[in-house]
């Protein structure tokens, strides 16, 4: 549940005293791959939350750094224009608030001039904030550049290596996922991060976690007695975890191509929420206790054997259909997908989790695009009855029940 919260301003936009503590220290947020799809529809409505919440410090400045051809103009209206489909309704003002905040650097981004010119125009910004302000680098772009960005960010100068958390002004890297595309790339793209950064300059972030429907999956478990003696085998029949859309690729073709559903979802989103469905409970709510539980369960699950692959995975491609009312084109006749293109936008995979609480227990996970409706949501299907006392009609049978956990839409 979420409380209801006033938040008051002082006439700066800044937040009072009483609430000051509660944000960040005065710093600049660089988003790299600002021209992408995650920027116009996550972060920018993310940010416009915060500033209406009071949860940002008066000294506060956005650079989108992109490859699209873009001046401050054009990445504001571009903004604007996520920000009226998916940030916070709130009018005019919210928008004049933010905006002054907001400018662009447009550049490829293997390219090292780049990133020089992203450091020449911090040094203009931060000359308007005060002494000390700390810099946060945000990658919102594919695996492939992640390496590259990552060197030019480092060698520029732009995020420096800082050994001592101490030291003023700080430096934060956050990283999204997919981290790399296999696990030998995953290991070199972590050599590259840790040779370019110290450990505690470094976020590896998974959004999903952020929900709040998400971190109260800890509360409903482990805060209710009545849950955990039947959250188990004996009580449990099965598990679905479903994260369905409705949208096809729109503008992340691109970057679709490289992930799949694969990379997009499950080694990311679903695995996350099948380690919170199925840990142990954690000695406290600290982020290493809660980590070392969620390991444990992604340790135990079962390794899929090729030959059992036609029963445990099912892939497929959205096709051209209409989705509410309207005509949707085939992924294969999207804009920047191959024409043969093989990468999957919709899976289910059957998983087992080998352990004294799960064992035998199936988990099964599904995703995609362009499906008959959006929907995130967790069930857990409990054994039947071992036997019905109340008579039935012929045909007819006493359904188990099944404990649904909504996360998304409502």
């Amino acid at each position: 549940m979420r409380a209801s919260t006033t938040i008051l301003q002082t006439v700066d936009g800044a937040p009072p005293a009483k609430d000051r503590l509660r944000c960040p220290e005065p710093c600049v947020l660089v988003i790299v791959g600002a021209s992408g799809d995650l920027t116009r529809r996550k972060l920018v409505p993310s940010l416009a939350h915060l500033l209406l919440d009071g949860l940002l410090p008066g000294d506060f400045a956005i650079v989108g750094v992109g490859r699209t051809g873009w001046d401050d103009a054009a990445f504001r209206a571009a903004m604007r224009q996520g920000l009226d489909e998916f940030g916070p309704h709130s009018g005019a003002e919210l928008w004049e608030r933010l905006a002054p905040r907001l400018t662009y650097v447009s550049g490829d981004l293997a390219d090292a001039a780049t990133f020089a010119a992203v450091g020449r125009h911090l040094a203009t910004v931060e000359a308007t904030l005060p002494p000390g302000s700390g810099r946060m680098i945000y990658l919102a772009i594919p695996p492939s550049v992640v390496p590259t960005a990552i060197e030019h960010l480092s060698t520029s100068g732009v995020a420096p290596h800082v050994a001592d958390p101490a030291t003023r002004p700080w430096v934060r890297v956050i990283l999204e996922k997919p981290f790399g595309t296999s696990l030998a790339s995953a290991h070199t793209l972590n050599r590259v991060v840790r040779e370019a950064f110290a450990e505690h300059q470094v976020y590896r972030i998974d959004h999903y976690l952020a929900k709040e429907t998400v971190q109260n999956l800890l509360v409903l478990r482990f805060a209710n007695s009545i849950f955990e003696p039947v959250w188990n085998r004996q009580h449990v029949d099965h598990v679905q975890i479903t994260a369905a859309e409705s949208v096809g690729v729109e503008h992340r073709a691109r970057y679709y191509e490289e992930s799949g559903v694969v990379r997009d979802m499950f080694q990311s989103h679903l695995l996350q929420l099948l380690a919170l469905t199925a840990m142990e409970p954690p000695s406290t709510a600290n982020a290493d206790s809660v980590r070392n539980e969620k390991a444990k369960v992604l340790r135990s699950i079962r390794p899929i054997a090729p030959g059992e692959f036609p029963s445990a995975v099912v892939m497929g491609q959205y096709g051209a259909g209409t989705a509410g009312g309207a005509p949707v084109a085939g992924y294969r006749d999207e804009r920047d997908v191959a024409a043969g293109s093989t990468t999957p936008t919709y899976a289910a995979l059957r998983l087992y989790v080998d352990n004294w609480r799960w064992q035998g227990v199936p988990f099964f996970l599904r995703s995609g695009k362009c499906l008959p409706r959006r929907a995130t949501e967790i069930a857990i299907r409990f054994r039947r009855p071992p036997h019905l006392m109340f008579p039935l009609p012929a045909g007819h049978d006493l359904e188990s029940n099944t404990l649904a956990v909504r996360i998304q839409p409502q």
